[in-house]
């Protein structure tokens, strides 16, 4: 397996026909929901009634050869029936998340980003710990039991996707309602609403949680502790029912070593054996009419420590600025009037061709989100600072302090962080 590009070089999403939110619409052209098929995957799994898809958390494109070693597999899976795909903009995971399940660009769906600035307030939500901001979780920025998205209400959970949409009371600064945050239909819904039996396997935390209901909305949840569980609960979701059927599992534990010991650490490799011997399982118990789709939300790279700015610490990063959101690899810089202009001309001067600092209206007419209607633009910063070298701008005293101590990052537009696999694998019983 070959890469054209270098893991640096600035990578566009390939929205609407190779991209992360593309495969939810193939796989159900497979299913015989849609005609729509911007994968091509219709003719390669022909007769395929039962799809399984699981995401792996950070595996991607070019980590997989590292992974190699590690994940045997994999790699043969690889090179037989993978290819490449882009996830969206930003590379990271409650964004890539929710444009698996609505199948659409992150300025559409509006989760666009780790942390955002909820207009017309002072206020961050981090979608993946969805009623509290700052973050607080045990031993990862966004918390919750062992996952990168765990947790993201612990306390309780949001009501079921039938279910009435609570309507807050007026100036209760109560957190978005997600089905009011991210207001597009979700693929899962359109897969039940045309006869597709539909399962959802995660960590039981994830079941109704803030962004599961973005991301999903509709399916029914099967929880998994552990991988052994997941491919239980997968296989077992897979071969329930005659009918088409559409399992969608994740794994978080790559992305979470990946980011805490670094690529390619010991943890980590132990991670990628996991989800080797999770994919042997998986197509080892597909039925003959059932294909598994592997892929991922984003990549990663270490970040050294002289690649590391610290915003809190530099009064030329912090100057004119009202609010910081977005993540350490991607910033978005609101700031305050009038001051766009020299926060744009100031953090260029210090990031110099290390990062790709902009304008919101240049970055939203350059594509990077794709179309992006009204009621989303100002989720965005006035500045978008996107980390081109192995670059990090942190935020040591004003964010979870818990970042600043992360070895690999993502979030940013750069081909190891933005492009991911696709491995469709039939069954071998057909």
């Amino acid at each position: 397996m070959t890469n054209p590009l270098d893991p640096l070089d600035l990578v566009r999403p390939h929205y609407f026909g190779g991209s992360l939110s593309d495969v939810l619409p193939s796989a159900l052209s497979v299913l015989g929901v849609d005609r729509a098929d911007p994968l091509g995957l219709a003719g390669e799994l022909a007769g395929v009634r039962r799809i399984a898809v699981l995401l792996v958390d950070g595996l991607g494109w070019y980590q997989l050869p590292t992974a190699a070693p590690h994940a045997p597999t994999l790699a043969d899976l690889a090179a037989r029936f993978g290819r490449p795909l882009t996830c969206g903009f930003p590379s990271t995971t409650p964004t890539s998340l929710v444009s698996l399940g609505t199948g659409a660009a992150p300025g559409a769906h509006g989760v666009l980003g780790f942390h955002v600035n909820v207009p017309g307030t002072d206020r961050i939500l981090t979608h993946i710990d969805w009623p509290r901001s700052p973050v607080d979780g045990p031993n990862f920025p966004g918390g919750g039991p062992g996952s990168p998205v765990g947790g993201d209400r612990p306390s309780g959970s949001w009501a079921p996707a039938g279910d009435p949409v609570p309507t807050p009371a007026t100036g209760s600064g109560d957190d978005p309602d997600p089905r009011r945050w991210q207001p597009l239909p979700t693929q899962l819904q359109r897969a039940e609403a045309a006869g597709v039996a539909v399962t959802v396997v995660s960590r039981p935390a994830l079941a109704n949680t803030g962004l599961s209901v973005a991301a999903y909305r509709n399916g029914t949840h099967r929880g998994a502790d552990d991988t052994d569980a997941l491919a239980t609960e997968m296989l077992g979701a897979l071969t329930a029912g005659d009918g088409p059927t559409l399992v969608y599992g994740y794994h978080p534990e790559v992305d979470r070593h990946g980011h805490l010991r670094g690529i390619d650490s010991a943890d980590w490799r132990s991670a990628v054996a996991e989800v080797d011997a999770l994919v042997a399982r998986l197509v080892d118990g597909l039925p003959p009419d059932a294909a598994l789709l592997v892929t991922a939300d984003h990549g990663q790279l270490d970040i050294p420590a002289e690649g590391r700015y610290d915003l809190d610490t530099d009064p030329r990063l912090r100057a004119g600025l009202r609010l910081v959101a977005g993540e350490a690899r991607v910033r978005y810089l609101h700031t305050l009037p009038g001051a766009t202009a020299d926060v744009v001309a100031a953090w260029s001067e210090v990031l110099g061709e290390r990062a790709w600092v902009a304008t919101r209206e240049e970055a939203v007419s350059a594509g990077w989100f794709g179309p992006v209607p009204e009621a989303h633009l100002p989720r965005i910063g006035d500045v978008v600072v996107a980390c081109l070298a192995p670059t990090v701008v942190l935020a040591s005293k004003t964010h979870n302090p818990i970042e600043t101590t992360l070895v690999a990052y993502h979030g940013s537009c750069t081909a190891t962080e933005m492009t991911i696999p696709l491995l469709a694998v039939p069954s071998s019983r057909g």
